[in-house]
């Protein structure tokens, strides 16, 4: 009896990581093809991930239904990228170089999910508004460090990190690697394109 039960529960959690991993074979197949056709339908999704368009109806109920899904998802992933930096126990220098490298990975393999507008999904947005803070938190660091001058606006320092990061997904890099474009981006962000001090 309690040896059938077991079984019952190791089928049981087979059938949810086979379920997972349909899942996910969705959702990535969903932003490849959003990606190139953001009209794309249910069909040309499900024939991308290789499964019946049955068994994505069976995942999610609509099309905005999916793409509400692989915004969360791509919200996700964005996190764990920040987690996997370890912002709050490496130095400034290094936390921010590997931050900026995991997150254009993210940004690169997941750019239609990162695009869904904030407003959309409440745990998404609770989800950014903590990586905005994890964001501050480890600007002040690297002012406190003496990477950053010590009257730099950070908040503006920011938001121009956020545009390089940006600029750096939309062109692709020219086929840089997101190493490359993450040191192409700490370069400009630290020390800027000017050859001297601005007199200002």
């Amino acid at each position: 009896m309690e040896q059938r039960g077991q079984a019952a529960a190791r089928g049981r959690r087979a059938l949810r990581a086979d379920s997972e991993r349909t899942v996910r074979t969705i959702l990535a197949a969903a932003e490849r093809v959003l990606r190139k056709d953001p009209a794309a339908t249910i069909e040309q999704i499900a024939a991308e991930a290789g499964v019946a368009r049955t068994t994505v109806h069976r995942r999610f109920a609509t099309r905005e239904a999916l793409i509400e899904a692989l915004g969360a998802w791509a919200t996700r992933q964005f996190a764990d990228a920040i987690d996997s930096s370890r912002p709050e126990q490496l130095p400034p220098l290094v936390a921010l170089y590997q931050v900026t490298v995991n997150v254009l990975e993210v940004k690169i393999s997941w750019g239609y999910g990162m695009g869904r507008p904030a407003g959309v999904d409440p745990e998404s947005d609770r989800i950014r508004a903590e990586i905005l803070a994890r964001c501050d938190q480890l600007f002040r660091r690297a002012q406190q460090a003496g990477l950053l001058r010590p009257d730099v606006d950070l908040d503006w320092l920011r938001r121009v990190y956020y545009v390089l990061i940006g600029e750096a997904v939309e062109g692709d890099g020219a086929g840089r690697s997101p190493a490359e474009l993450a040191s192409l981006v700490m370069d400009t962000l630290l020390r800027g394109a000017g050859a001297n001090p601005s007199p200002l």
